[in-house]
């Protein structure tokens, strides 16, 4: 542990974002998950929508720091490309 205090406030601090960016990809994870359900299903106005929450989501990890924005390009590739496979 830090002795100094501004080094402590920044483990506190760094902590408390990791956590937010722990969830932050939580979500993703769900959106997708969701996504790939909707898939198998017949409801293309759901599926669409799901998918651009999907989209929505990682862009906006994207601009705050939290994905890579090749990360999110590969996240959103993959997805496109398992829903078109369910799809047939």
């Amino acid at each position: 542990m830090a002795n100094i205090k501004s080094a402590k406030k920044r483990v506190l601090i760094a902590e408390k974002n990791r956590l937010k960016n722990v969830a932050f990809k939580s979500s993703i994870k769900t959106a997708v998950k969701k996504v790939l359900e909707l898939a198998k299903t017949d409801d293309k106005e759901a599926l669409k929508s799901a998918m651009s929450k999907a989209y929505q989501l990682c862009d906006k990890a994207v601009s705050k720091g939290i994905l890579h924005k090749n990360t999110a390009a590969r996240k959103k590739s993959r997805l496109t490309l398992a829903v078109n496979k369910l799809a047939k």
